[in-house]
C-alpha cells in the first residue's frame, strides 16, 4: 500500500540531475508526523516543487539552446521545474483540503519532458488506499 507525502519528501525527476525536497505550505492542512500532509494540488513550481540541480532534457528550450551553441554536445542546464497540472492519480479514498491526498506512488509531468516521482515520501508510517 503506498505512503502518505508530506513536507520534505525527496523527489526525483527523470531529466534532473539531483533530487528535490516537495515543500507544502500549512494553509487548509493536516498534519502528519509533525509535517504538513500534501496533496494533488502541491505541484506549484519553485514553490512546492524545487529545482532538480541541472536539466538534461533536450525538449527543455535552455538546453537545446546551449547544445545547439555546443554543436550538438548535450549541454544540461539549470533546471527550473514547469509542472502546470497536478499530480496523479493521488489517493482518491483520502481527502486534504478538499483534494486527494497525495500518495508516493503519484506521478507529477514537467512541460519540458520529465516526470517527477516521489524518492522518498518524508515519513513511513501511514499508509493511504
Amino acid at each position: 500500500m503506498p505512503f502518505q507525502v508530506v513536507a520534505g519528501a525527496q523527489l526525483q525527476c527523470s531529466f534532473g540531475i539531483g533530487p528535490s525536497v516537495l515543500a507544502v505550505t500549512p494553509v487548509n492542512r493536516v498534519k502528519n508526523t509533525q509535517q504538513n500532509a500534501a496533496n494533488i494540488q502541491d505541484h506549484v513550481p519553485l514553490v512546492n516543487i524545487q529545482p532538480f540541480g541541472m536539466c538534461t532534457c533536450p525538449g527543455n528550450p535552455q538546453v537545446a539552446a546551449a547544445t545547439a551553441a555546443a554543436m550538438g554536445v548535450p549541454t544540461p542546464q539549470p533546471c527550473i521545474p514547469n509542472t502546470p497540472a497536478p499530480w496523479v492519480p493521488g489517493a482518491p479514498t483520502v481527502l486534504i483540503a478538499n483534494q486527494p491526498a497525495l500518495d508516493d506512488i503519484s506521478t507529477l509531468t514537467c512541460v519540458w519532458g520529465g516526470v517527477i516521482t516521489v524518492a522518498w515520501p518524508g515519513e513511513e508510517t501511514t499508509e493511504i488506499p
